[in-house]
């Protein structure tokens, strides 16, 4: 009893413990080539036969285990080995840097290459009477015009001087004005403008001089008349004019008459040769 008692006071007991893992467990060293001492029966890279180290070193041999990353054929240094570059140290330490000074010399620049003046050679290749493309290239190879440092500098604008509180970049879009949207501000404007363009209109109007009444002359009045243009029957054969019709539709020649009026009425709005389709318009 006294142990079961003592058990249930100590509540740490039954917790679980955190499991404490080591360097290697964490930061596993890096998987190294099979050797013949690593297999074991019944793994995926088991052989018949003999069997030699080179063969898992082998990429196109060698088999992943299941449930394992595929080893990697290449065989890695000892364990002595450090990974990198190594510098050594050229400087001297201290005692160098108190004993003297190391001063940087500066390399020898090349000289500017001046720019060819290409108005300058076109111009006398012109004048000595040149104008293929060859005569150009061999005048141009003998006559080699470069542009000074002073005309380079008129020709090259200094760039100009930017204030020291400047700011670059894109300005930030103005916010959206909600109350001119609410209030139909835009609107107002609009009809403020159609207002103003009317008005300016009406004065314009008035404003012009108004002619007197024109006169028609005899050359205005040719330059408008359309002569008119006499429209032929239709051909007929001779021994069928005076040949009365067979059939007539109408019961009396009023109607017929009528319906010819109807006919030349709709001459105009009728689609067809003979005007008898339907309308153009809807």
């Amino acid at each position: 009893m006294p142990e079961a008692k003592s058990s249930r006071q100590d509540p740490l007991r039954w917790k679980k413990q955190p499991v404490r893992r080591t360097v290697s467990q964490i930061c596993p060293p890096p998987r190294r080539p099979l050797t013949v001492a690593d297999i074991r029966p019944g793994m995926e890279n088991e052989r018949l036969g003999v069997v030699r180290d080179s063969m898992f070193q082998n990429p196109l041999i060698v088999k992943a285990e299941l449930g394992k990353p595929r080893e990697r054929s290449c065989s890695l240094p000892g364990v002595d080995f450090n990974y990198g570059l190594y510098t050594r140290g050229l400087d001297g330490g201290v005692p160098a840097a108190i004993g003297h000074w190391n001063v940087f010399k500066q390399q020898p620049t090349c000289p500017h290459e001046l720019t060819r003046n290409y108005i300058a050679m076109n111009r006398g290749a012109v004048k000595a009477g040149l104008v293929t493309a060859r005569e150009n290239f061999l005048y141009r190879q003998l006559n080699d015009i470069r542009i000074s440092d002073q005309e380079d500098r008129h020709v090259k604008k200094d760039l100009p001087s930017l204030p020291p509180n400047m700011t670059f970049g894109t300005p930030a879009r103005p916010s959206t004005p909600f109350f001119d949207l609410l209030q139909h501000r835009y609107q107002q404007l609009w009809v403020q403008e159609q207002k103003a363009t009317q008005k300016a209109i009406k004065l314009e109007k008035k404003h012009k001089v108004i002619l007197g009444k024109l006169y028609e002359t005899r050359s205005s009045q040719l330059r408008k008349y359309k002569p008119p243009v006499k429209l032929d029957a239709l051909w007929q054969m001779p021994h069928f004019q005076k040949v009365r019709p067979h059939l007539s539709t109408f019961p009396t020649e009023a109607d017929r008459q009528r319906a010819l009026r109807a006919h030349q009425d709709e001459h105009a709005v009728r689609q067809g040769t003979l005007r008898m389709g339907n309308y153009t318009h809807p």
